[in-house]
């Protein structure tokens, strides 16, 4: 059995990549090779550098953790997808291109849409479905992502703000402080760094994320797995009612509301994430 103290940290996971219907797709490996693998996804704009040490190091004390890339993002290869229908095609290729029959699934944002949609296809896959600051196919609001994200970069540009600050966290104290903590932890790695996200990855996604919100809002999913559902009370990207939303769709979920946070109420409330998501994942 592999030791704690020899499992791969954020900072120094190899950027890897798997061959997927033609093209390179970009991933990284933490944790423990044993047990139930977990694939995480990540949101709209990302790399694999966007990920918070602080959670995927927590999930990967006693896991084996995927950071799975999305294609024409970063270091990964191909055209760049704008629905949430092909993105799980090419999650579903590279998991089975990694030889996995069943994986544990954790969706951030667009990552959790994206989710949905892999559990949708192929619900055979996975064994729990952890989604965090997301919504259902036609939940509320989501088709003003657009709008929201636009007019946030444009303020936060004005005031010599990172955009990420703005849009992922609320303005007060402790929602600042958190922005500011978050901002730090994302550059702690310092090597072997992922490509760009060119400003193309961001149209595309809107466009999905767009295309998501318009849909028919989601009934009653086939899944039958265990759900947790995480989400921020001031989350103006994906407001909370998304929870209430995917509560209706998965009725047997467990959805916890973290007060005080906006869309990144996962990266402002690391420690608790990271014990939610263990204790349902050991459940």
């Amino acid at each position: 059995m592999t030791r704690h103290t020899d499992t791969v940290r954020f900072h120094d996971a190899v950027t890897r990549s798997l061959h997927v219907d033609g093209v390179e797709i970009a991933y990284r490996e933490l944790g423990p090779s044993e047990g139930v693998p977990l694939i995480a996804l990540n949101h709209l704009g990302a790399n694999l550098d966007d990920w918070d040490p602080r959670i995927v190091d927590g999930l990967a004390t006693d896991r084996r953790v995927i950071l799975l890339g999305y294609r024409g993002v970063g270091r990964s290869g191909g055209q760049v997808r704008d629905s949430m229908e092909q993105m799980a095609d090419d999650v579903i290729a590279a998991v089975r291109a990694l030889d996995l029959r069943r994986f544990d699934l954790f969706g951030l944002s667009m990552g959790g849409m994206v989710a949905q949609e892999v559990v949708r296809q192929a619900p055979e896959l996975v064994a729990r479905l952890i989604l965090i600051s997301t919504g259902p196919a036609g939940g509320p609001e989501l088709t003003e992502m657009t709008r929201v994200m636009v007019g946030g970069t444009v303020r936060a540009s004005l005031a010599f703000a990172d955009p990420k600050e703005r849009l992922f966290f609320t303005r007060s104290a402790a929602g600042k402080k958190a922005g500011h903590d978050y901002r730090r932890r994302l550059r702690e790695r310092d090597a072997d760094r992922d490509g760009r996200v060119a400003l193309g990855v961001l149209r595309a996604q809107l466009s999905a994320v767009h295309r998501w919100g318009e849909a028919p809002l989601s009934t009653i999913a086939r899944f039958g797995g265990p759900v947790l559902v995480l989400h921020g009370d001031s989350d103006r990207m994906v407001p909370v009612g998304n929870a209430s939303a995917l509560a209706r769709v998965f009725p047997a979920a467990d959805v916890t509301v973290f007060p005080d946070a906006g869309h990144g109420a996962a990266f402002q409330n690391h420690f608790e994430v990271i014990v939610a998501v263990r204790a349902f994942l050991h459940r």
